[in-house]
């Protein structure tokens, strides 16, 4: 059964998406959607062997999409018509350095589809769905030298604090920047 906060309709001018949390059977387009957008996004920032190499069978064997454990991620999903087009995962943050602040994990758009709104219609409901949990402040990192994504969070409110971390995602080393934001405007 979903509440008002498990799905929404969005309709805005072209952009008519639903967005809803993600079910088990989303996993491969999930990660389609994934991987291509990491290969679009971090062509310049990341290795092209390592980009070339990513397979979303591989992504999708790591998605946990039937829990709705507050404690755990979760994945909403925006779908035009019967395709999914983006997804966003908020969790409780991981970094010991933000205690009682969620995270917005991941939002990535099929790059085909880039420009159209559907980002900034995942962040809005990924803020939401983090003030439903029960959050008043976010964070989220970015990758050193993502210069679009700087620009989108920044266009949404969030600010970076200037704490950087190096991390592994997915296997490859990174260099991160924190952005943070309150959620009262969510």
């Amino acid at each position: 059964m979903q509440d008002e906060h498990d799905r929404a309709k969005l309709v805005d001018a072209d952009l008519k998406v639903d967005i809803r949390l993600a079910r088990p059977e989303d996993a491969s387009a999930v990660a389609e959607i994934h991987v291509r957008a990491w290969q679009v996004a971090y062509r310049t920032l990341l290795p092209d062997e390592y980009l070339n190499g990513l397979r979303p069978e591989d992504r999708a064997a790591r998605y946990d999409f039937a829990s709705r454990d507050p404690g755990r991620p979760s994945t909403l999903v925006a779908v035009d018509g019967e395709a999914i087009c983006g997804f966003a995962t908020v969790a409780p943050a991981a970094q010991g350095d933000a205690p009682g602040y969620g995270e917005l994990c991941a939002l990535y758009v099929s790059p085909e589809r880039w420009g159209k709104g559907i980002g900034a219609v995942l962040a809005k409901e990924a803020r939401k769905r983090l003030s439903l949990l029960g959050y008043q402040q976010a964070v989220l990192w970015v990758l050193l030298g993502n210069a679009r994504a700087e620009r989108f969070y920044e266009r949404d409110g969030w600010t970076s604090d200037g704490l950087r971390r190096a991390a592994t995602v997915w296997g490859a080393a990174v260099e991160e920047i924190r952005y943070s934001r309150n959620l009262g405007a969510a």
